[in-house]
């Protein structure tokens, strides 16, 4: 088979713009299938089931495809997950191609539903990917991970302003069935490409026995063995618990705003910032304390939630997303670099993924249960219920009124949160011991 070998520096560029190729597909699937779901259903329950979909899927996968990145060569890693995607897409190909519109407009129909799982199996099989470029970044780059990490940001933050925009305009103009076959194509490109492309790894080498296909518990070992990765961990849990808010919600806030092509087209023009902030990091790195940095910058966009959703304006929603979405990889690619630096290339793999599924976790609770509070609690205390008589005259009233007021919850929530973790043992450990690596 013939196969391009290059420099390190090369490759790298070669595995992110396949990388890139590979987020865009599976970010147009994800953003496609959310919209049309909400257009076909109306129902804010639909929306954050999905968002709880994928959020449990990612639970799964991470302690499964962190042992995969260990017992197996990155190549392997990556290409494996190109092919569970193509296979996914297809299989939902076959499903929407087989039925009639009108099967999709009921939000508990089962054949709705094992479309939705079908093709998020795809998107979830995207992780894999993730984790395995973080090992690769490590294996590449003896010094500058921060700067490739940014890069690696820039990348998905790219991916995101693409899908967002053309996400939006597939659904609008063409519908679902499209964006299916764009996936698969895209999916197929990815990994003939990827076939072409040699890593130097010459030998896979493990400091223990090797991993279990599945292996929990020795994965809690190696996280543990780091000094204050456990509590850090704990802290991303409980953002992802808060932050679950954003994924079951935004969408449907979003869409009560704007039309579905100009949400799209927002989501395509804010991503902007992201690849802003992660070039920011390419250039400049994360500093000397990444873990600082990390806090000051959680602070700032908690806070941001409580201002943006205080009017029904778009241009403060704007004010909201853009903030997040220029520090959010900035925050990515501090973590990244303390977790490259203070575990063992050997051991990343398992200790990505655990600490990717156990951050997860929280993120299903919270889509599953926002959908249901929201619909029944806080959307009808500020349509018609006495939310709307005490502060509807300067907050507004309707259903819009009752997500903002999750999203400022939320918001306060996330500072406490931040405040009691920026102050903690855990803190104070990792910190030490990244100075230290």
């Amino acid at each position: 088979m013939l196969v391009i070998y290059m420099n390190k520096q090369t490759t790298f560029y070669h595995i992110l713009g396949n990388n890139l190729l590979a987020g865009i597909t599976n970010n147009l699937v994800w953003f496609a299938l959310t919209f049309w779901v909400y257009i076909e259903t109306q129902s804010v329950l639909a929306t954050s089931w999905i968002a709880g979909t994928f959020a449990i899927a990612g639970v799964f996968g991470g302690f499964i495809f962190g042992p995969i990145v260990d017992r197996e060569r990155k190549k392997s890693a990556l290409i494996q997950s190109s092919i569970m995607s193509l296979i996914a897409y297809s299989i939902g190909a076959l499903i929407y191609f087989s039925y009639p519109e009108t099967t999709w407009q009921e939000p508990f129909s089962p054949i709705l539903w094992t479309l939705i799982v079908v093709l998020m199996l795809g998107v979830v099989a995207n992780n894999l990917r993730m984790i395995a470029q973080s090992t690769i970044v490590t294996m590449l780059f003896d010094d500058n991970r921060d700067k490739a990490n940014g890069l690696v940001g820039a990348s998905m933050g790219l991916s995101f302003a693409i899908t967002s925009v053309f996400s939006g305009l597939i659904i609008g103009f063409f519908g679902m069935g499209t964006a299916i076959v764009v996936a698969i194509i895209a999916t197929l490109v990815a990994l003939l490409h990827l076939v072409f492309i040699a890593l130097p790894e010459k030998e896979i080498v493990h400091l223990e026995d090797k991993p279990k296909r599945i292996d929990i518990k020795g994965s809690y070992i190696l996280a543990a063995a780091v000094p204050g990765l456990i509590g850090i961990i704990i802290f991303n849990t409980f953002n992802n618990f808060l932050g679950g808010v954003f994924m079951a919600l935004m969408d449907p806030y979003g869409l009560s705003l704007v039309s579905v092509q100009t949400w799209g087209l927002l989501w395509g023009a804010v991503s902007v910032a992201s690849i802003g902030g992660s070039i920011y990091v390419s250039m400049r790195g994360v500093g000397k304390h990444p873990m600082r940095l990390i806090m000051i910058l959680n602070i700032v966009m908690w806070a941001v939630c409580l201002i943006f959703p205080l009017q029904p304006l778009v241009s403060l929603l704007l004010i909201g997303m853009l903030t997040w979405m220029i520090f959010f990889p900035v925050i990515e690619a501090a973590e990244q670099t303390v977790m490259q630096s203070v575990v063992p290339f050997e051991q990343q793999g398992r200790v990505f993924g655990f600490a990717q599924s156990i951050e997860n976790m929280a993120t299903p609770v919270t889509t599953f249960m926002i959908g249901p509070i929201a619909s029944f609690i806080f959307i009808p205390f500020m349509t018609t219920g006495s939310g709307a008589a005490l502060i509807g005259n300067w907050f507004g009233a309707g259903a819009d009124r009752g997500m903002a007021l999750v999203f400022i919850l939320a918001g306060f929530l996330g500072i406490i949160a931040t405040l009691i973790a920026w102050g903690s043992r855990s803190y104070k450990l990792l910190s030490g011991h990244y100075q230290k690596a």
